[in-house]
This record gives C-alpha cells, sequence and structure tokens, in this order.
C-alpha cells in the first residue's frame, strides 16, 4: 500500500511539472520554443503576453513537482532489489542523478525567461539570456539519468527478472515518450513519466 502511495505520488508530480512546463511555453500570444530565441521579433510576441508571476509559480511549482516525482523512482529502485542489487543500485543512482539536475535545469529555463521579461525584451536582452541559456543547458545531461533508470526497469521486466508479466514493460517513459514524440503534445516527457507511474501504482 505504502509502495501504491508513493508511486501516485510521483505520478501527480509528473503532472504537475507538466502543467508548469506549459506555463513556461504558452501564452494567449502562442506557444515558445527556445528555438525562437533565434528570431527577436516572435521572443518579443510571445512574452509580452506573459507575466512575470506565470513563470515564477512555473519555476516554483516545478521544483517541488520534481521533489514528489523522486519518491516514485526511489521506491521503485528499492523495490527491484529484491530481483537484483546491481539494477536496483543504477536506478537508484541514475533516479538522484535524474532528479537534482533536472530540477536545476527547470529553474535555470525558467530564469532565462524571467530575466528576459524583466529586463524589457530588448536586442541586449535577449542576447543575454541566451549566453546564460546556453553556459547552463549542460545540466540538461540529466535525462542520460533518466535513460539509464527507464532502459533498466525495462530489460528487468521483459526478461523476467521481476515477478511482473512480461507484458508491463509498456508501462515504462522509454515505450511511452517514442509514441508521443512525433505529435505536437505539450510536455511529452512528463506525460511519458507520470504514465509511467500510473501503470506502475496500478500493478505492485
Amino acid at each position: 500500500m505504502q509502495l501504491k502511495i508513493l508511486l501516485s505520488i510521483a505520478c501527480i508530480g509528473h503532472v504537475i511539472c507538466g502543467i508548469t512546463d506549459c506555463m513556461f511555453a504558452y501564452s494567449k500570444n502562442g506557444r515558445f520554443d527556445f528555438a525562437n530565441m533565434k528570431d527577436e521579433e516572435k521572443m518579443k510576441h510571445v512574452f509580452s503576453a506573459m507575466s512575470l508571476r506565470q513563470i515564477e509559480i512555473g519555476m516554483t511549482l516545478g521544483v517541488v513537482a520534481l521533489f514528489l516525482a523522486s519518491f516514485g523512482y526511489v521506491a521503485v529502485a528499492d523495490w527491484m532489489r529484491d530481483y537484483g542489487s546491481v539494477a536496483a543500485d543504477v536506478m537508484k543512482g541514475s533516479a538522484l542523478f535524474f532528479v537534482v539536475l533536472i530540477s536545476a535545469h527547470h529553474a535555470l529555463c525558467g530564469a532565462t525567461e524571467w530575466f528576459y521579461l524583466k529586463f524589457g525584451m530588448s536586442e541586449e536582452t535577449l542576447k543575454g539570456v541566451t549566453e546564460f541559456f546556453k553556459k547552463t543547458s549542460f545540466v540538461a545531461i540529466a535525462y542520460v539519468g533518466l535513460l539509464i533508470y527507464v532502459i533498466t526497469l525495462f530489460i528487468m521486466i521483459v526478461t523476467g527478472k521481476t515477478d511482473l508479466p512480461r507484458w508491463t514493460c509498456v508501462f515504462n517513459t522509454l515505450p511511452a515518450f517514442l509514441i508521443l514524440a512525433p505529435t505536437k503534445i505539450p510536455a511529452k516527457g512528463n506525460i511519458a513519466n507520470a504514465f509511467m507511474f500510473l501503470g506502475l501504482a496500478i500493478l505492485l
């Protein structure tokens, strides 16, 4: 029962984080993409209809949401220990690597937008925040941790190392994200992660 609760919390955490991703990406004037940072007019158009408060809430709530998600990652790694200590250690280490760095990435992405809006959306400001974003984007290496985590989980289930049926390997971020990737649905990563934890909460 405790495991189901932790997995449900993680699912909710990723749903909330997905909402904050949308808070960063959407305004009444359309959708922001970091590729837009090369176009001053597109940036101004999108951000002129966005408030500092919206970005501040997105930054803070997103980090809290990722903290909630961490309970699920650690819980599944602990559950895995009954089936393979090496796999459990790999999952726990990669989970902590992912959660810590992705929280920083989330906050830094929000900070990039906040500074741009706060300081007038000028050409000079855009150059400054673009440089800031490039110099801090290395924290996106967090996704390597997530990839290691979900591949390890997938292999352990599909090879029959756990007591779950092999078909339940579909409740995994990787296949879910591959299905969502070609679509225009926002917050694909968080949707895929929420799907994984929802499925595992039902199964375990």
